[in-house]
């Protein structure tokens, strides 16, 4: 069995990293984060390419490909640390494609790909608001999931407050909203889609730290070595590369699973998400205990990639939430997925 990209997959993945490089250069990143923007020329730039509908079917204006290059362009999204409201779209993408009916597909789906009539998807909390729903403000259709049902409802019919987080490249909403159309297909399907979505773009995130982490670790000195020749620091930085790639390897099975077998999907998804939460928080601490001091520091850009990792392992379900279902569908107890 080939476990490698196919030609096409290795194609969209080389040219996302070029353009988000140049793109999203250190200085543009944190412009954009330290003022809570997005910059829409980019963001069009991206519609042209056609991420929005990589996944869409090729009737509502999508490219009609699949899960896996949706989870590439992810990952590379999260190695850029792009401020875009790719992954909000991309979500409401994938809830109404496989829970909307026929109607509400033709009716969303082609804004969706093309970028120009965007979505998101926020998850209710027991006190009937959705309170971490990201870039609500521009959404034209919002999702919002409750006990296992969702609805779609018009950004007009929705009270929408924004709320500050740690994560400064991503803007957040609380949304409270009454009524609006009940999404009556797959919709555990489609969250599970998107926990793999968002755990490939953590596992972009730790990859750019930890490549921070080593560059550093080769360039500064101290008793005139390097301070990566001294155990202390290889060993965690071998650490980090043992939990990036254990993370992406999760989230691309997970993502395959999605395309060519769903009945194991709620397993896949799970550990993808658990694992890429985990691994996500732990890369981006350990980066910053590698750079030291100048790691601690705002003027440093590491903390732009802890705080997205850290915002990222809260959504759609934490880590733990996440190990208690995967034990639940291994029919292990609570205890011995907490042990």
């Amino acid at each position: 069995m080939n476990f490698d990209f196919t030609d096409d997959q290795h194609a969209i993945k080389s040219t996302a990293h070029e353009f988000l490089e140049a793109r999203y250069k250190p200085e543009k990143l944190r412009e954009l984060a330290e003022a809570g923007e997005y910059d829409d020329a980019i963001w069009g730039e991206i519609a042209e390419l056609g991420w929005p509908g990589i996944f869409v079917e090729e009737g509502q204006g999508g490219q009609e490909l699949g899960q896996v290059e949706l989870a590439i362009v992810q990952e590379e999204l999260g190695y850029a640390l792009a401020p875009a409201p790719f992954f909000s779209n991309a979500a409401a993408g994938l809830a109404i494609a496989h829970a909307g009916s026929d109607e509400q597909r033709e009716r969303w789906l082609p804004g969706i790909a093309s970028g120009e009539g965007r979505g998101t998807v926020g998850m209710v909390s027991n006190g009937g608001a959705a309170p971490l729903v990201p870039d609500a403000d521009t959404a034209d259709v919002i999702v919002l999931v409750e006990n296992g049902e969702a609805t779609a409802v018009e950004a007009g019919s929705a009270s929408v407050e924004q709320v500050d987080t740690i994560d400064s490249t991503r803007r957040f909403f609380r949304v409270e909203a009454n009524g609006g159309e009940a999404l009556d297909g797959d919709v555990a399907g489609a969250l599970q889609r998107i926990e793999i979505a968002l755990a490939a773009e953590i596992v972009g995130v730790a990859q750019r730290a930890m490549e921070m982490a080593v560059d550093y670790a080769k360039e500064r000195e101290q008793f005139g070595r390097p301070v990566g020749a001294y155990q202390a620091v290889s060993h965690r930085c071998a650490q980090m590369l043992l939990e990036v790639e254990g993370a992406r390897s999760c989230s691309l099975y997970a993502a395959w699973v999605a395309d060519n077998e769903p009945e194991s999907l709620p397993l896949a998804s799970s550990m993808a998400k658990a694992y890429a939460a985990d691994a996500g928080w732990r890369v981006t601490a350990s980066s910053l205990q590698v750079h030291g001091g100048i790691g601690f520091t705002w003027e440093h850009d590491l903390h732009f990639f802890l705080k997205r990792a850290r915002t990222d392992g809260a959504l759609f379900g934490s880590a733990r939430e996440h190990r208690d279902r995967v034990a639940e569908l291994a029919g292990l107890s609570r205890s011995a997925a907490a042990v």
